[in-house]
């Protein structure tokens, strides 16, 4: 077997000794909850966030919800799945993305050593990377679906990135704060 492969497989024994070694003392419930509990304060405070940088450039306060949702709509659509896009699916869409994205920054930062949380300022910073990072494919896709003008497409991507500042900032702590606090209580 060649040497790349036996690292690999070394990889996945040590990935599936940690999942069963999580599932078995309760870390893997506590981490859903943090990231639960991280993505949902994020998604939040980046639409109240959202919300008053709406309010101070004169635009309605639902824009991104609508945005969000023509554009979920244009997708499923080109999948054959008919939906009614607008700000009902872009709120939903909008949510559930923040909380999945707050439990699969648990999972990486649970799971790579060089992303452990040892403080909150490392918390936020991860955070605000992560989000920024895994956006971009999906506001790209946005702009490619709406067949978006070039402005439309800059004032997109420049409020996106300060609205994300704040769900990764807030996201980070959060869960940064809720590993810390589980692990100390579990150290016990």
């Amino acid at each position: 077997m060649h040497l790349r492969n036996r690292q690999t497989l070394g990889i996945v024994r040590e990935s599936q000794r940690h999942v069963e070694h999580q599932l078995s003392s309760g870390l893997f419930t506590r981490d859903i909850i943090v990231g639960l509990a991280g993505g949902l304060a994020g998604t939040i405070a980046m639409h109240v966030f959202g919300v008053g940088i709406f309010l101070v450039m004169g635009q309605p306060t639902s824009i991104s919800f609508s945005i969000i949702g023509d554009a979920a709509a244009s997708f499923f659509a080109r999948l054959g799945v008919e939906l009614a896009g607008g700000s009902p699916l872009g709120m939903v869409v909008f949510y559930l993305l923040g909380i999945a994205l707050g439990v699969t920054f648990v999972a990486l930062v649970s799971r790579i050593n060089a992303f452990r949380l040892d403080s909150i300022k490392k918390g936020v910073g991860l955070g605000i990377l992560y989000v920024e990072v895994l956006s971009l494919p999906l506001l790209a896709l946005a702009t490619f679906v709406l067949n978006m003008a070039a402005a439309a497409t800059a004032l997109w991507f420049g409020v996106s990135v300060v609205m994300h500042l704040a769900y990764g900032a807030v996201m980070g702590a959060v869960v940064s704060y809720g590993l810390r606090s589980a692990s100390a209580v579990t150290r016990r």
